[in-house]
């Protein structure tokens, strides 16, 4: 047996509408929006009186897409510390190949986007940076120089 394909990448959020506009921001589309609820769902993702919704972004035009998900039951867990730095375990961040880096960071910076670090020259094959996002979502960016 192989994998077919990856799906999805889920990012539990506090701020849907908000997660929403960065991602659009950076190039994404809004697929879908709705809420998840019932039995199917809490025996899916193992939760009891869940009730959440899920906002579903695609990459136009190339196969990737985003599942950003907001629980209203039970109460969201914040993560201690609120905005864990890059090292921590877990999922560590999402990473986008974009035409034009510093373009890009300029028009997420209304959104939220803060970059951590700074946009570094990796070699003569890519500019880098690692940017933080609605609810502490890290996002790398990367442009291909050559």
């Amino acid at each position: 047996m192989t994998i077919q394909r990856m799906d999805n990448v889920a990012i539990v959020v506090d701020d849907l509408d908000a997660a929403v506009a960065f991602f659009t921001e950076l190039g994404m589309e809004l697929e879908g929006r709705m809420s998840i609820e019932g039995s199917w769902a809490e025996r899916v993702v193992g939760l009891t009186d869940m009730r959440s919704e899920i906002a579903m972004m695609r990459i136009p035009d190339a196969p990737g897409k985003l599942e950003l998900t907001t629980y209203h039951s039970p109460e969201l867990i914040r993560p201690e510390p609120k905005v864990a730095p890059p090292n921590t375990l877990g999922l560590h961040r999402v990473m986008f190949a974009v035409d034009d880096i510093e373009d890009t960071v300029a028009r997420l910076r209304p959104h939220g986007g803060e970059v951590l670090g700074e946009v570094s020259r990796f070699e003569d094959i890519f500019l880098l940076c690692y940017l933080r996002g609605p609810s502490g979502i890290i996002v790398g960016l990367a442009q291909q120089l050559r």
